[in-house]
Formats: C-alpha cells, structure tokens, sequence
C-alpha cells in the first residue's frame, strides 16, 4: 500500500513538473514570438532618424529609434548607456522591445503608421 501511495504521488509530482515546465517553454516561445524582426527595427529607424543608430539631433529624443530619456532609462536602458545614441543598435532594440511590450507601437506613432506596423 505504501508503494502504490509513493508510486502515485511520485507520478503527480512529474506530471506536473512537466506541465509547469511546458508552460514556460510555450510562455518563451510566444513572447519571442511577439517580437519584431531586426529588419522592421531598421525600418522604423530610417524613418525616425534617417537610420543613423548614434544620433543626438538636439530634440530630445535619441538614437536610432528616437527615444526619450526618461522613456529610455524607464525600459532599463540606463544599463547600457546613459542615453540611446550612446549604445549599440543592439541594445537599443532591446530596449525598444521592451517599450514596445509596455505602450505598443503608438510609441512611434508617425512612423510605425508609416512603415505598417500598427
């Protein structure tokens, strides 16, 4: 009796240890999934900034995708630079994900309209 009472619990423990790890597999899968390919980020940059990755037009906004300071650092970017047209285009679009995750593409309204993206 008590191997049957192990046996079944050891069986519900792997089960759901699989399910939980399904899950993130898929949970994984699905935000990658979300994310937009490096070609309509250099898309997006052309129109905010001619696709100049490192530019500082005076504006305000920064980098290749035009981005605000305070927008910047609230997206976690103050952990590659201190503004975006000083980090890697790289590490903009990481960051810009991550905007784009919080405010949607209305983030660059003109230009996301623009390229179709909305």
């Amino acid at each position: 009796m008590r191997l049957r009472t192990y046996v079944a619990t050891l069986l519900v423990a792997l089960t759901t240890t699989t399910l939980v790890a399904a899950t993130l597999v898929v949970g994984t899968f699905v935000s990658s999934a979300n994310a937009a390919s490096m070609s309509t980020w250099s898309r997006l940059a052309h129109c905010e900034s001619g696709g100049r990755w490192s530019v500082n037009t005076g504006n305000g906004y920064y980098g290749g995708l035009q981005i605000s300071p305070r927008t910047w650092r609230g997206h976690g970017g103050g952990k590659y630079a201190s503004l975006p047209h000083r980090a890697s285009k790289g590490q903009q679009v990481r960051v810009a994900e991550r905007i784009k995750r919080s405010q949607g593409w209305g983030a660059w309204p003109s230009c996301s309209r623009r390229i179709g993206v909305r």
